[in-house]
């Protein structure tokens, strides 16, 4: 990957197409939309692949794409449309919406990066879409899936004219882990009397994700491990510590992991919670290093900015809230002293598409290849 963002990018080979001028999509459509692509004989430019061996006769690639997520940004006909950023772009108030965010994720960015920047204009962030896909069969058949979408951050320093490469990772979004939670784990606890985790919940996922992280497609594409950013649990009560960073912020703990700490365990990751100077609820971060040691300043207030932002966005009674979480925290999405952004979000409608999403990709990848999966992730080993 080039340091410059990949604007422009054509997406060839596409799999889930949006509806064009409706915001409203469909696993049908989804599904009319990939067997009519099977079809099409094109070939899909990517940055760079890497094939894992699966069995004698099945082998799969990854291929790693990337678009500019700026005030231009439209969905690609293959994007996780469950995603926040996709989200975002649609819609009338399409361009207002990316311009506000993109106003946020700055404004953000420049007030934690106070130093040698005393207008608070210094930085600028540029945000790239990251798009991995998975090709169980190799090149054979070019039947590709959408596999993850994280974001990847790039700061602009206006004073010396430097780029500087920021973090991979940020927002997460799978294929399978919609599946995972909207499908299996809702029909394993359908009609029965306490909630529980299929067996091996997560193992999948997480492995495809160590693989894909460890691959030599990663490695070519990025210099450093990814950190995850996301909400912290509403299950769960998280403690102050005396602990406390100069860009992380104050340090907060809890006594038990939820279940989403327990599925990113399985990806490799481990997970600190941080409330930064001037948030008002502590953020989740996961990641596989050493989240203090292994990341500059500069690069840590990227991944902080965007998501502090996102969560602003999409959880405004938890990130937007009139009050800082105190001693002992526990989040609610019910909470009401909150305060919304001008951004327009339709939450309802990422929930009811993952639950689409999890059942077409049980369709096309779980179900049709599920021998060849358990298999491979039987005998996968780093």
């Amino acid at each position: 990957m080039e340091n410059e963002p990949a604007h422009g990018v054509q997406w060839l080979s596409a799999i889930f197409a949006l509806n064009k001028g409706t915001t409203k999509t469909s696993a049908q459509d989804t599904t009319k939309n990939w067997v009519a692509l099977k079809k099409r004989k094109v070939s899909a430019g990517f940055i760079s692949e890497t094939r894992h061996q699966i069995t004698m006769s099945k082998d799969f690639t990854f291929a790693i794409k990337s678009i500019c997520f700026d005030e231009d940004y439209r969905p690609s006909d293959n994007t996780r449309i469950t995603t926040n950023f996709a989200n975002l772009a649609r819609g009338s108030s399409r361009r207002e919406n990316l311009r506000n965010t993109l106003r946020m994720i700055d404004n953000r960015f420049n007030a934690l990066a106070h130093w040698d920047n005393p207008k608070g204009d210094r930085y600028a962030v540029n945000l790239e879409i990251i798009s991995v896909e998975i090709n169980i069969d190799g090149e054979r058949n070019g039947n590709t899936l959408p596999l993850i979408e994280i974001l990847k951050t790039n700061i602009l320093d206006r004073k010396s004219g430097e780029r500087i490469e920021g973090i991979a990772g940020n927002n997460f979004s799978s294929y399978v882990r919609d599946y995972d939670f909207s499908v299996l784990l809702l029909e394993h606890n359908k009609n029965q009397p306490e909630f529980s985790t299929p067996d091996n919940f997560g193992d999948l996922h997480g492995k495809l994700f160590k693989c894909f992280v460890s691959s030599d497609t990663y490695k070519r594409n990025f210099k450093k491990q990814p950190v995850i950013c996301l909400s912290v649990s509403t299950s769960r009560t998280y403690h102050r510590t005396a602990n406390r960073h100069p860009v992380l912020g104050v340090e907060y703990q809890q006594d038990e992991y939820s279940l989403t700490d327990e599925y990113f365990q399985k990806m490799g990751l481990k997970v600190r919670y941080f409330m930064p100077p001037n948030s008002v609820a502590p953020l989740a971060f996961y990641f596989s290093g050493d989240l203090l040691g292994d990341y500059s300043s500069l690069e840590l207030i990227g991944t902080i900015s965007t998501m502090d932002t996102f969560q602003k966005i999409y959880r405004p009674e938890i990130y937007n809230a009139n009050s800082a979480a105190g001693e002992s925290y526990q989040p609610s999405l019910k909470h009401q002293d909150f305060s919304l952004t001008r951004i327009v979000y339709d939450r309802e409608e990422r929930s009811r598409l993952a639950i689409e999403q999890g059942k077409f990709v049980e369709k096309n990848f779980i179900k049709p290849y599920q021998a060849i999966l358990e298999q491979w992730s039987a005998n996968y080993a780093l």
